[in-house]
């Protein structure tokens, strides 16, 4: 039997289970498509073949039982692997390998997962751009600073991949590749072995082809456990927000909003605007100055080195030089204050549907887009579900993004699986 990549995750899972196919195969699958895919698209910073077929063979003479048992991964390379370097889309790091998995790594490997290979990053997580192109359009930029890990997992290298973010780096790339992407809640998900620019920010995230594998992903790494198959169902109710106090959002995009919302209010889901554009934008300045402040000290033998990174990485770390502590607590309070209340408008089973990106991936290499929609959502630590399906005027992917409250992401994830159905 053929193994094919693109399959739902459950049905790989369970193929594998059922002995239909075995690890080696799916490797072997694996990396026939990056072999083939990869040249064009640049997805992978580190890659060993040998060692993942060895590897793939101690999981094939282990216990089968494993909810990831035999699944292939793509790891940002900001994660670290053991015997894998984490470069970081850097020339300051080395090519040393990890002595240990990160944290969230570790999970995976301990379910029976396989970790690929790094996939490219943008420099420690800010705006310069690997060489990653972006498999849907490889004229366009696929995001950042996920890059690799969505382009992977688009191109069908593989069925899932680690990204992270602070600001934009999952959301963006996962609308711009046509992916589904899952931001956890602040915290919920370790970031230990993970280079980041903030602690208070930094969350670790998943890219799957569809919000049903990412569930599965998601519970799997959570408690260990098979998901039972999502049941989309509409909500009840539902918080439209444009985005547009933030940015120019392309007509596409707005479109895409509002056919979806259009379809929802048909199946009879109660549809509102949110109303609190001078609290977003404060959250988004709330945001920049945090990941500022924080990045300055995270990163501060980067930024004694400016001549060894990007302009717009030394520009962040001397504006958060420059922020003073009576500011970053300022930023971090009013943070609180706004998520409090923003919780507190919205009902218990009530998410949040916006635009994911402004709109579909720029022309070009040279940058990677904004951040600026992900932002707010992002400052205040809530789950996010990157929702693929629709397509602009010229074919490019675009992608909704479904925010949550922490401690919901089930009935986040039964909305987002709808919704991607009517897309």
């Amino acid at each position: 039997m053929k193994t094919e990549l693109r399959s739902p995750l459950r049905d790989l899972v369970e193929q594998l289970s059922a002995g239909s196919t075995t690890p080696v195969d799916v490797a072997e699958a694996a990396l026939a498509q990056i072999a083939d895919q990869d040249p064009a698209i640049r997805a992978w910073a580190h890659l060993d073949p040998d060692a993942v077929r060895s590897a793939a063979a101690r999981i094939q003479s282990s216990d089968p039982g494993s909810v990831l048992w035999g699944v292939p991964v793509g790891v940002k390379d900001l994660i670290d692997v053991a015997g894998m370097p984490t470069r970081c889309g850097s020339e300051l790091r080395s090519a040393e390998p990890a002595a240990t998995d990160a944290d969230c790594v570790a999970r995976a490997r301990a379910l029976g997962a396989l970790p690929v290979g790094k996939t490219v990053t943008t420099e420690f997580g800010y705006f310069k751009p690997g060489p990653t192109r972006n498999p849907r359009a490889v004229d366009h930029t696929p995001g950042g600073s996920s890059s690799g890990s969505a382009a992977a997992v688009a191109a069908g290298m593989v069925p899932l991949a680690f990204g992270t973010q602070t600001a934009g780096s999952l959301t963006r790339p996962a609308s711009f590749c046509g992916v589904a992407g899952f931001v956890t809640a602040h915290g919920e998900l370790s970031t230990a072995g993970i280079t980041g620019l903030s602690p208070r920010l930094d969350t670790v995230g998943l890219l799957a082809r569809t919000v049903s594998d990412l569930h599965f992903a998601w519970t799997a790494l959570r408690d260990g456990t098979r998901a039972p198959a999502l049941e989309p169902s509409a909500p009840r109710r539902l918080r439209l927000w444009s985005g547009f106090e933030l940015g120019e959002v392309s007509p596409d995009m707005t479109a895409a909003l509002r056919t979806t919302a259009g379809a929802a209010q048909s199946a009879g889901v109660r549809c509102r605007e949110v109303d609190a554009a001078a609290a977003v934008v404060a959250l988004t300045e709330h945001h920049h100055t945090v990941m500022a402040y924080d990045a300055a000290r995270e990163r501060a033998v980067e930024a004694a080195q400016p001549d060894k990174i990007s302009a717009p990485l030394a520009e962040l770390f001397t504006a958060g030089a420059q922020t003073t502590e009576a500011q970053y607590r300022a930023a971090l309070a009013g943070i609180t204050e706004i998520r409090q209340l923003l919780l507190a408008a919205l009902d218990e089973d009530e998410a949040v549907l916006g635009p994911a990106a402004l709109g579909a991936a720029p022309r070009g290499h040279d940058a990677t887009g904004t951040p600026v929609l992900s932002r707010p959502w992002q400052a205040m630590g809530l789950p996010v579900v990157t929702i693929p399906g629709k397509r602009d005027s010229a074919g490019l992917p675009l992608g909704l993004q479904l925010i949550g409250r922490p401690g919901a992401e089930q009935r986040l994830f039964d909305t987002a699986a709808w919704l991607e159905s009517v897309l």
